[in-house]
């Protein structure tokens, strides 16, 4: 399963992601999404847990917690909504 975590200290690294969620079981990656240009985190990420009840457990227990002082939004990630392209006009 595929789980969006959301409002991430911009401080959290890919590392300190896998490791709270590896608490509730194996993990296939863990990423903290950061803009391309300046390397800068977004404030979120994703998880993939190949265990769908593993998954569920890590949800319910790290949604809407505390991770230095910013509450996080745990959830199953949505798949991405397609967007236009743009022809490269102006």
């Amino acid at each position: 399963m595929r789980i969006y975590v959301g409002n991430l200290p911009y401080s959290m690294t890919d590392d300190e992601l896998r490791d709270i969620f590896s608490e509730f079981g194996d993990l296939a990656s863990a990423e903290v999404i950061k803009d391309k240009f300046s390397g800068q985190s977004k404030g979120f990420g994703f998880v993939d847990m190949p265990n769908n009840s593993e998954a569920d457990a890590a949800i319910k227990a790290l949604n809407e917690t505390d991770m230095r002082g910013r509450k996080l939004t745990v959830n199953e990630a949505r798949p991405r909504a397609e967007r236009p392209r743009s022809g490269g006009r102006f």
